[in-house]
């Protein structure tokens, strides 16, 4: 039993509309969720990832209204990771900042700036062997797109070896250095690191809320009981619609998350329209018409660009940032002609180019099952019949008839 890398990390803003806009029009990512916190409903959670909001690229965020700014401080995570392919794709994000006003700095292989409530992103050339988790952005190349969170760095609050055992020992990290952790899982790893500091921390609008790491379905009550052994007061299981958690906080004081794989952000959304409809928890429901109400309008980048309607009625097409233009390309599906009345999942791969080869497709689809039709599938074998949606490595495919 082990962790396959990071699930998510989960930040706090004081203004939704301007995060959207930095991170799914800026960074390229998508929104893949909006719904609102299971605790304080008036507060919107918003999720951002890849084109599937696969675990191990998603960044989410809850929104306090304008909420003063926090200062990261012992205890606390303080910078994030994100990967790119290459040292090319650094300096082609140094300059896209740029061009929208930002701030960035070069240190060896990483570029480092800050999003609009202070929190410190840095970019770093990403692991080879993690499968990249990327979103499609008309503005941004694929090879130079984001693929995945790479790993964070925190504040000790207490001595450097105060969590060692229960990172190296209860969650399967191994130990680099003092101070320095990597956490390799079978699709996903994750750097973890510490600094010292002797200021104290406090919490608000461009701070790290928790870190949560992502477990197998069948695995997630065995966790409990193992960091409940290793001393930790673990919560019970809790639903959070697409997916289960457990939450415990750490040694150093950093409140740590294991969340599962399943059921995903397709549960309750057709794949290629994530993000666009406000979702919330089945608990919150007879709350909507409020709701509706109180929260900003948001629009989903991707809904305006291609014509859809998500939001309040007579808002902007927000986030559509500095360079975007109206006439930029619909993200539509892509159409692939069968020849017969069905197709293998593996063999639709190869045929719209997502996979070089049988052996290529089966390693993609073990790394990242597709969905179809909204329902996660790993099967190379699986028929496809036209009218079907696939989505795989990024891709969005609709099958049809009529191919020579």
């Amino acid at each position: 039993m082990k962790l396959d890398g990071p699930h998510h990390i989960t930040m706090i803003t004081a203004d939704a509309r301007r995060t959207v806009d930095f991170y799914a029009s800026g960074l390229g990512l998508r929104l893949v969720k909006k719904t609102v916190n299971f605790d304080a409903p008036e507060a919107y959670h918003l999720y951002f990832g890849d084109e599937l909001g696969s675990p191990g690229s998603i960044l989410t965020w809850f929104e306090f209204v304008g909420s003063p700014r926090g200062r990261a401080g012992a205890g606390m995570v303080h910078t994030i990771q994100l990967g790119v392919a290459s040292e090319t794709a650094l300096d082609f994000w140094a300059g896209r900042l740029a061009d929208r006003g930002r701030e960035s700095s070069w240190n060896e292989r990483s570029l480092t700036f800050e999003d609009d409530d202070g929190l410190r992103i840095q970019l770093v050339v990403a692991d080879r062997a993690d499968h990249p988790l990327r979103a499609a952005h008309p503005e941004i190349p694929p090879e130079h797109a984001i693929v995945g969170i790479e790993g964070a760095r925190a504040y000790t609050a207490r001595g450097a070896a105060a969590d060692r055992e229960l990172l190296t020992s209860t969650l399967g990290f191994s130990e680099l250095t003092e101070g320095e952790y990597a956490l390799r899982g079978d699709t996903r790893s994750f750097r973890w690191g510490y600094d010292e500091t002797g200021t104290g921390g406090i919490q608000g609008a461009g701070t790290v809320h928790h870190i949560a790491w992502h477990s197998r379905d069948e695995d997630h009550l065995d966790w409990r009981r193992r960091v409940g052994e290793a001393g930790m007061r673990a919560t019970p299981v809790i639903d959070r619609d697409y997916f289960r958690s457990i939450y415990f906080r750490q040694p150093q004081g950093i409140l740590f998350e294991i969340a599962t794989t399943s059921p995903g952000f397709a549960v309750d959304e057709d794949p290629e329209h994530l993000g666009e409809e406000l979702r919330l928890p089945t608990r919150h429901a007879h709350l909507r018409p409020r709701l509706e109400r109180q929260l900003t309008p948001l629009v989903n980048p991707r809904a305006a660009r291609s014509g859809g309607s998500s939001g309040a009625a007579g808002d902007p097409p927000l986030g559509v940032g500095a360079g975007a233009r109206s006439e930029d390309p619909v993200e539509a599906p892509m159409d692939v002609a069968i020849r017969g009345d069905t197709i293998r999942l593996g063999q639709l791969l190869k045929l719209a180019g997502v996979a070089a080869s049988g052996a290529e497709a089966r390693e993609l689809l073990a790394q990242q099952p597709a969905l179809v039709n909204g329902e996660p599938d790993a099967r190379r074998g699986r028929q496809l019949h036209p009218g079907d949606v696939v989505v795989a490595a990024g891709a969005v495919l609709r099958v049809t008839s009529g191919g020579g």
